[in-house]
């Protein structure tokens, strides 16, 4: 069957790149000759039309995505909480269950005689693509998270940006803990991957990275400052995933899983601070960058990764293939099969060079 109508998902947390992405599979396929559309609010405008009086598809056209390549966010809108996969609904007891919508999902793919879809998104919306896939529908991946936890693709486009901006966070921060001789202790965002810690935190010359990967001893960490007093440095910068854990404890949820929602970290930071004025008596103070990471023109690289995702998960479709994640294999642009890039979540490996040079740099994991 040949592609005439396509749409386009975006869910999850936004990224820096999203509009970049969506512009580059737009122009694609307006180019083919296809008809492109856009699904408000990651699946929502399919599965909730009631929510979108103005239509939950929205006719992507020329004139709809020029001008959005630098802007950060979604065009189409997005949400982490809209799974088909786990869908939360009442039931008769007003208690939210959740619920297996996907079936319900490729009816209305059928009554918009929409031919396929391409799907951007982290892990999540991966394993929900290759669940419409082998019901059927022909689906591409594009592979979005600042967390950088996304298997099979070098990078995630969301990544660089974060790093960036984090990075710039901390240099800001050197001069200020210096002045008053504090402990900064910075919490950035990750979920259970450690990837924007690690880059922000040698990057930005930290003292201390704790991150998921290295379980921490708090008391090690406090030898690194102790050490550094010694040495006439009267300040530290910590810089803490927000999913890291010591040793003996668990990681610091901020909400804990609902239906519907999945757990949300947050308060290492804090948590890390207070124990470290505890112990050392020095004064400390946490800055939480938080969805800050999210937001913001993207750089260069995330805009550029971005329009070559777009332009190929049109050329894959325009191909013949379906059921695939396209993936930053450099220098080019490879398909992964979905299956394979929701299999597991793409952790820090311990014996990465950036862990290495950090080591050699003398910055303590608190391990």
């Amino acid at each position: 069957m040949s592609i005439k109508r396509i749409a386009i998902t975006t869910g999850g947390g936004d990224a820096p790149g999203l509009n970049a992405v969506i512009r580059a599979i737009v122009l694609s396929a307006l180019n083919r000759g296809w008809e492109c559309f856009g699904i408000r609010d990651g699946y929502e405008g399919l599965l909730a039309p009631e929510k979108h009086p103005q239509g939950g598809l929205i006719r992507l056209t020329r004139d709809y995505v020029r001008g959005i390549t630098h802007l950060g966010g979604t065009i189409l809108g997005t949400t982490n909480r809209g799974n088909p996969l786990r869908y939360p609904v009442a039931d008769k007891n007003g208690r939210l269950v959740e619920t297996d919508r996907t079936d319900e999902l490729l009816a209305r793919f059928k009554a918009e005689r929409l031919d396929g879809l391409i799907a951007i998104g982290g892990d999540g919306s991966m394993e929900i693509a290759h669940v419409l896939h082998k019901k059927g529908l022909k689906v591409i991946g594009v592979p979005k998270t600042i967390d950088n936890d996304l298997d099979k693709t070098v990078i995630t486009f969301g990544f660089d940006t974060a790093v960036h901006f984090a990075t710039e966070c901390c240099d800001r921060l050197h001069s200020t803990a210096e002045a008053h001789q504090r402990i900064m202790v910075v919490e950035v965002m990750g979920r259970y991957a450690g990837w924007i810690a690690l880059n922000v935190g040698v990057s930005s010359t930290a003292d201390v990275i704790l991150i998921s990967e290295i379980p921490y001893d708090i008391y090690r960490v406090a030898e690194k400052v102790k050490e550094r007093e010694q040495n006439g440095r009267f300040f530290s910068i910590i810089v803490v995933a927000e999913g890291a854990r010591p040793k003996t404890g668990s990681r610091t949820v901020a909400e804990k899983k609902t239906a519907g929602r999945a757990e949300k970290l947050g308060g290492i930071g804090q948590k890390v601070c207070l124990e470290l004025e505890e112990i050392t008596g020095k004064e400390a103070r946490h800055v939480v960058l938080g969805h800050l990471l999210r937001g913001g023109t993207p750089t260069s690289f995330d805009r550029l990764l971005s329009l070559r995702f777009g332009a190929a998960s049109v050329r894959a479709l325009d191909e013949g293939q379906a059921g695939v994640m396209v993936a930053l294999d450099p220098p080019t642009v490879n398909y992964v099969p979905l299956e394979q890039a929701c299999q597991r979540m793409k952790t820090v490996p311990l014996d990465c060079d950036t862990i290495l040079t950090a080591r050699d740099l003398g910055i303590s994991f608190g391990d």
